[in-house]
């Protein structure tokens, strides 16, 4: 008997999850829609209009960094001649055994964004300069 109505209560539960997943995606699918109608309204102007939303695209990846990433940036903007992440990470004062992983995922992130430039030395050495 018990064990029947711990499966009535999971049924239950069941049920009002995939509930309040279907209300989660309706919302969701809300916004896209409306990212999508500027769009479509900014493609048949001229070319010069769409040049003014690539030159505010850096401003606003600028703002959206975190704390650690914005910290990454100062220190690699710092060291004009390039620096590793180690040396970043100690910039920041990171204890010596994990300077370099703590440096990593932020280093990432603002390579993929096109904020720092990474150089790709003899081996596995890498230096990171800002772009």
């Amino acid at each position: 008997m018990r064990i029947s109505h711990k499966r009535k209560v999971q049924l239950k539960l069941s049920k009002k999850l995939k509930v309040t997943v279907a209300a989660k995606a309706t919302v969701r699918k809300a916004p896209e829609v409306k990212k999508t109608a500027p769009v479509v309204e900014a493609a048949p102007q001229s070319v010069k209009t769409a040049e003014k939303p690539v030159q505010a695209a850096p401003a606003a990846k600028a703002v959206s960094l975190t704390p650690k990433q914005q910290q990454v940036l100062d220190i690699v903007k710092g060291n004009t001649d390039g620096i590793n992440p180690k040396g970043i990470g100690l910039a920041a004062g990171q204890e010596d055994a994990k300077a370099a992983s703590w440096a990593t995922g932020a280093l990432k992130k603002l390579a993929e964004e096109g904020l720092v430039e990474r150089i790709q030395l003899s081996g596995n050495k890498v230096l990171y300069k800002a772009a």
